[in-house]
């Protein structure tokens, strides 16, 4: 997709009323998201309740954010393009794409997450060993939430 055109859109974005944009050219897809006061608000809640003495039994909200930060140290996390359901192999009963202990390079196919009936193919974007997988098979996912750990 053309630079040119992001550009326009994430101008697009900023002078109208619209929080969020997914355009798909072929292959090429991208989307586009305004941030709101309510994410920050709950993002500024999870940082009070890992100062908190209720810390010790983490609300899920903040397991994720201890669980980013310590993923920075253990590895690479390799997050959802998309909202959709998680697939491990390319059809049911056939063997996965990827197994923990295997070794993966930039552009090998990790998983499928199917959005709106299409099958979206999950590449790899960093080489290394799978040592995690975050999320089981048929699974929903969210925008941005891990699915594999690469060290």
């Amino acid at each position: 997709m053309d630079l040119r055109k992001v550009k326009k859109l994430i101008e697009l974005i900023e002078t109208s009323d619209i929080h969020e944009i997914e355009i798909v050219e072929g292959e090429e897809s991208v989307r586009i998201t305004r941030g709101s006061g309510i994410a920050n608000a709950s993002h500024t809640k999870a940082q009070n309740e890992i100062n908190s003495p209720a810390a010790s039994n983490p609300s899920p909200a903040v397991a994720e954010s201890i669980l980013d930060q310590s993923s920075k140290e253990q590895g690479y996390l390799v997050r959802s393009p998309m909202v959709g359901s998680f697939y491990t192999s390319p059809a049911p009963g056939a063997s996965p794409f990827v197994d923990i202990g295997q070794t993966v390079s930039v552009g090998d196919v990790l998983c499928i997450v199917e959005a709106m009936k299409m099958m979206n193919q999950i590449e790899s974007d960093k080489s290394g060993v799978i040592v995690e997988i975050l999320v089981e098979d048929g699974d929903p996912v969210e925008f941005d939430q891990p699915m594999f750990r690469i060290t």
